[in-house]
């Protein structure tokens, strides 16, 4: 049994696309930013955290059989990380941040089973157009922005300002799906791989 630990609809919609069998169960926990906290690191406790979580509430009913998997994704420029904006005053902020430059999205995958601990952490580079004033108005008036880390989703309306990607593109929308599937058959077959690869995270530090 594979439990989705995300109210995400972008999440499920992509593990339905890889043909997934699961139920979805959100995990209600702190999303703070602990003090010098770096971004990879950030997103991997999230995933782990939400994992383990639901892990915890399920692990007595069948748990050779129970696969918890746990996601995070953030939004980082500058070494900011961009959660999702508060208003459409904050969407503009964000978004203006972006407007013409490059930023990076990181998505912490965790998986939890009987076998243990699988975690990694995919970085995206997405470069922006510079945004004309009456396209972001409408944007924003749209409210698309508002449930989106960076207030915006690859697979929206924000796509016409983004010229290319470097890296996984259903990382950009919330869940990197081939590292995903990579850490579920780990997860079956008990090839533990608890931390992500240092290089990639020394990128962010």
């Amino acid at each position: 049994m594979l439990i989705l630990a995300s109210s995400s609809p972008r999440r499920r919609q992509l593990l339905q696309l890889a043909g997934l069998d699961f139920t979805v169960e959100p995990a209600d926990i702190d999303e703070s930013v602990q003090p010098g906290e770096t971004p990879a690191t950030y997103v991997q406790r999230l995933a782990l955290e939400k994992s383990q979580a639901i892990w915890e509430r399920h692990k007595t009913e069948d748990p050779e059989d129970l696969i918890v998997l746990g996601a995070d994704t953030t939004v980082v420029c500058d070494g900011v990380i961009l959660g999702k904006p508060t208003d459409p005053l904050d969407a503009r902020r964000i978004l203006r941040m972006l407007a013409g430059r490059t930023h990076q999205v990181l998505t912490g995958i965790a998986v939890v089973s009987s076998r243990g601990l699988f975690s990694e952490v995919e970085i995206t580079q997405v470069f922006f157009d510079l945004i004309d004033d009456d396209e972001l108005n409408h944007y924003i008036a749209s409210g698309e922005p508002m449930d989106k880390a960076g207030a915006y989703g690859i697979q929206g309306y924000a796509a016409r300002w983004i010229p290319r990607i470097e890296g996984c593109f259903f990382n950009v929308m919330g869940l990197p799906i081939a590292r995903t599937m990579a850490l579920l058959t780990k997860a079956r077959e008990g090839r533990s791989e608890t931390q992500p690869p240092a290089s990639r995270l020394a990128a962010l530090s």
